[in-house]
Protein backbone atom coordinates (compact mmCIF):
# COMPACT_ATOMS: atom_id res chain seq x y z
CA UNK A 1 0.00 0.00 0.00
CA UNK A 2 2.95 2.25 0.29
CA UNK A 3 4.20 2.10 -2.95
CA UNK A 4 0.50 3.45 -3.96
CA UNK A 5 -0.06 6.17 -1.24
CA UNK A 6 3.74 6.89 -0.22
CA UNK A 7 2.59 10.32 2.10
CA UNK A 8 -0.97 9.46 2.94
CA UNK A 9 -1.62 12.61 4.61
CA UNK A 10 -0.62 14.68 1.81
CA UNK A 11 -2.92 12.38 -0.27
CA UNK A 12 -5.84 12.87 1.51
CA UNK A 13 -4.92 16.75 2.18
CA UNK A 14 -5.32 16.97 -1.66
CA UNK A 15 -8.41 15.02 -2.08
CA UNK A 16 -10.31 17.11 0.56
CA UNK A 17 -9.01 20.50 -0.98
CA UNK A 18 -9.57 19.37 -4.07
CA UNK A 19 -13.52 18.48 -2.90
CA UNK A 20 -13.86 21.71 -1.45
CA UNK A 21 -12.48 23.53 -3.95
CA UNK A 22 -14.50 22.23 -6.81
CA UNK A 23 -17.79 21.56 -4.78
CA UNK A 24 -17.13 18.25 -5.94
CA UNK A 25 -21.04 16.60 -6.34
CA UNK A 26 -20.49 14.49 -9.18
CA UNK A 27 -18.64 11.02 -9.42
CA UNK A 28 -16.47 12.32 -11.87
CA UNK A 29 -14.95 15.44 -9.99
CA UNK A 30 -14.78 12.49 -6.76
CA UNK A 31 -13.01 10.70 -9.49
CA UNK A 32 -10.01 13.31 -10.96
CA UNK A 33 -9.40 14.13 -7.06
CA UNK A 34 -8.84 10.73 -6.44
CA UNK A 35 -6.26 10.21 -9.32
CA UNK A 36 -4.17 13.67 -7.90
CA UNK A 37 -4.15 12.68 -4.46
CA UNK A 38 -2.87 9.75 -5.80
CA UNK A 39 -0.88 11.33 -8.44
CA UNK A 40 0.48 14.28 -6.96
CA UNK A 41 3.01 12.75 -3.73
CA UNK A 42 4.19 10.27 -6.18
CA UNK A 43 5.40 13.09 -8.51
CA UNK A 44 6.43 15.11 -5.80
CA UNK A 45 8.28 12.29 -3.86
CA UNK A 46 11.92 12.93 -4.90
CA UNK A 47 11.36 16.13 -3.43
CA UNK A 48 10.10 15.59 -0.08
CA UNK A 49 13.34 15.33 2.46
CA UNK A 50 13.09 12.70 5.14
CA UNK A 51 11.59 14.16 8.26
CA UNK A 52 13.57 13.60 11.65
CA UNK A 53 11.90 11.43 14.21
CA UNK A 54 9.42 13.05 16.48
CA UNK A 55 10.69 11.66 19.90
CA UNK A 56 8.31 14.06 22.42
CA UNK A 57 4.99 15.04 20.53
CA UNK A 58 3.51 16.29 23.65
CA UNK A 59 6.27 18.68 23.44
CA UNK A 60 5.06 19.59 20.19
CA UNK A 61 2.06 20.45 21.59
CA UNK A 62 3.04 23.04 23.89
CA UNK A 63 5.42 24.62 21.26
CA UNK A 64 2.18 24.82 19.27
CA UNK A 65 0.32 26.55 21.83
CA UNK A 66 3.41 29.28 22.17
CA UNK A 67 3.48 29.48 18.72
CA UNK A 68 -0.31 30.57 18.54
CA UNK A 69 -0.13 32.66 21.64
CA UNK A 70 2.76 34.68 19.95
CA UNK A 71 0.95 35.17 16.59
CA UNK A 72 -2.29 36.93 18.46
CA UNK A 73 0.07 38.91 20.68
CA UNK A 74 2.16 40.07 17.87
CA UNK A 75 -0.33 40.58 15.73
CA UNK A 76 -1.23 43.12 18.60
CA UNK A 77 2.28 44.38 18.40
CA UNK A 78 2.97 44.96 14.89
CA UNK A 79 -0.70 46.90 14.82
CA UNK A 80 0.30 49.25 17.84
CA UNK A 81 3.39 49.69 16.14
CA UNK A 82 2.23 50.45 12.09
CA UNK A 83 -0.40 52.93 13.35
CA UNK A 84 1.77 54.68 15.66
CA UNK A 85 4.81 56.60 15.09
CA UNK A 86 7.04 54.89 12.16
CA UNK A 87 10.64 56.68 13.55
CA UNK A 88 9.77 54.69 16.64
CA UNK A 89 10.52 51.42 14.47
CA UNK A 90 13.76 49.73 14.32
CA UNK A 91 14.18 47.68 12.01
CA UNK A 92 17.28 45.41 11.69
CA UNK A 93 18.74 41.98 10.07
CA UNK A 94 19.63 39.94 12.29
CA UNK A 95 21.48 36.74 12.31
CA UNK A 96 20.56 33.64 14.37
CA UNK A 97 23.21 31.21 15.31
CA UNK A 98 21.43 27.53 14.69
CA UNK A 99 22.44 24.75 17.11
CA UNK A 100 19.79 22.83 14.93
CA UNK A 101 21.54 21.07 12.00
CA UNK A 102 18.82 19.23 10.14
CA UNK A 103 18.06 21.26 6.81
CA UNK A 104 14.16 20.01 7.17
CA UNK A 105 13.99 21.64 11.05
CA UNK A 106 16.44 24.60 10.49
CA UNK A 107 13.48 25.08 7.40
CA UNK A 108 10.64 24.37 10.22
CA UNK A 109 12.28 27.20 12.54
CA UNK A 110 12.44 29.37 9.44
CA UNK A 111 8.29 29.14 8.97
CA UNK A 112 7.97 29.41 12.50
CA UNK A 113 9.38 32.63 12.58
CA UNK A 114 8.32 33.89 8.71
CA UNK A 115 5.03 33.10 10.79
CA UNK A 116 5.01 35.37 13.74
CA UNK A 117 4.18 38.79 12.46
CA UNK A 118 6.72 40.96 12.42
CA UNK A 119 9.86 38.59 11.78
CA UNK A 120 10.67 37.16 8.19
CA UNK A 121 13.32 34.68 7.81
CA UNK A 122 15.02 35.32 4.99
CA UNK A 123 17.57 32.54 4.32
CA UNK A 124 18.57 29.40 6.33
CA UNK A 125 22.60 29.12 5.78
CA UNK A 126 23.47 25.73 6.21
CA UNK A 127 27.07 26.08 5.25
CA UNK A 128 27.27 28.47 8.66
CA UNK A 129 24.20 27.42 9.98
CA UNK A 130 22.70 30.65 10.59
CA UNK A 131 19.52 31.55 10.31
CA UNK A 132 19.00 35.19 8.82
CA UNK A 133 15.64 36.95 9.86
CA UNK A 134 14.26 41.07 9.22
CA UNK A 135 12.58 42.06 12.15
CA UNK A 136 10.08 44.86 11.87
CA UNK A 137 11.07 46.26 15.07
CA UNK A 138 14.44 45.05 17.25
CA UNK A 139 15.63 47.19 19.49
CA UNK A 140 17.57 44.68 21.17
CA UNK A 141 18.44 42.05 18.03
CA UNK A 142 20.28 39.75 20.70
CA UNK A 143 17.21 39.93 23.08
CA UNK A 144 15.17 38.45 19.26
CA UNK A 145 18.33 36.04 19.02
CA UNK A 146 17.55 34.75 22.32
CA UNK A 147 13.65 34.96 22.43
CA UNK A 148 13.83 32.45 18.98
CA UNK A 149 15.96 30.18 20.79
CA UNK A 150 14.62 29.88 23.64
CA UNK A 151 10.88 29.55 22.71
CA UNK A 152 11.49 27.74 19.11
CA UNK A 153 14.72 26.09 18.37
CA UNK A 154 15.06 24.68 21.75
CA UNK A 155 11.65 22.97 21.70
CA UNK A 156 12.16 21.80 18.37
CA UNK A 157 15.74 20.03 19.70
CA UNK A 158 13.53 18.50 22.01
CA UNK A 159 10.61 16.97 20.20
CA UNK A 160 12.89 15.71 17.49
CA UNK A 161 16.05 14.48 19.81
CA UNK A 162 18.65 16.43 18.06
Amino acid sequence: MRWLLPRPLLSATVFLLWAVITNAASLALLLLGGLLAIAVPRLTLPFWPDPPRLVRPWRAVRLFAVFAADIVTANWRVARQVVGPLYRLSPALIEVPLDLRDPFLATLLGSIVSLTPGTVAIDVDRQRWVLLVHALDAPDPQALVREIKDRYELPLKEIFAC
